[in-house]
């Protein structure tokens, strides 16, 4: 068995390694896949849970996450057309929805805002969380602290401390009317009404 896959990536056959995902080998070519919920560096791994990512696969009646999809034998992945688009702006507007107007953002030059303008979102047509839901800033502890009203619950966060030290910051989810997020600081959140939409579709 060969250890190259070729396959069409955006019109272009490209060769692969078997392991490496769709987004790795776009990536390695100079392609913009917007992502959010890995970084290309030691220590992170994608965790497939943003959909920020998707790409169409010819044949295929869904998209896929391409930070954990891997290239078969003789696939055609379109990552530029307007389904692919289309979608990756559904789910920065659904996440933008929840967080702080960009001007008044706690770090309006984060990876965040960076794959809004890749994916020319500027704004959310979706209703904002209601007030006396948006979480709190945590600063229960004196050597951190989180903006919990910026946390999209992407992961990224906690991957250096879950895997490299103790755990400092974790999320858990538990059952009921709506899902809650739990940090080790124990400040509740609720999730964004409109995720469930992003896990079902």
């Amino acid at each position: 068995m060969s250890d190259k896959i070729r396959f069409q990536l955006d019109g272009q056959e490209v060769e692969a390694e078997r392991g490496m995902t769709i987004w790795e080998v776009a990536n390695g070519r100079g392609l913009v896949i917007p992502h959010l919920c890995h970084k290309p560096a030691p220590g992170y791994r994608p965790d497939w849970n943003c959909r920020a990512c998707m790409v169409e696969i010819e044949g295929e009646r869904t998209l896929a996450a391409s930070c954990i999809r891997e290239p078969s034998e003789g696939m055609f992945v379109h990552t530029q057309n307007e389904r692919s688009k289309q979608a990756r702006r559904m789910v920065v507007e659904l996440l933008m929805a929840d967080q702080p107007e960009r001007d008044v953002a706690h770090d309006c030059a984060s990876h965040f805002w960076d794959m809004a303008d890749a994916n020319d979102v500027e704004e959310s047509r979706f209703p904002t969380l209601e007030a006396d839901r948006i979480p709190l800033l945590d600063d229960s502890h004196v050597a951190m602290r989180v903006n919990l009203d910026a946390c999209i619950q992407c992961g990224v966060g906690i991957m250096p401390t879950s895997r490299h030290t103790n755990h400092v910051i974790n999320l858990n989810f538990t059952a009921g009317t709506d899902t809650q997020t739990t940090l080790n600081t124990g400040i509740h959140i609720h999730a964004h009404r409109n995720m469930a939409v992003i896990q079902q579709w």
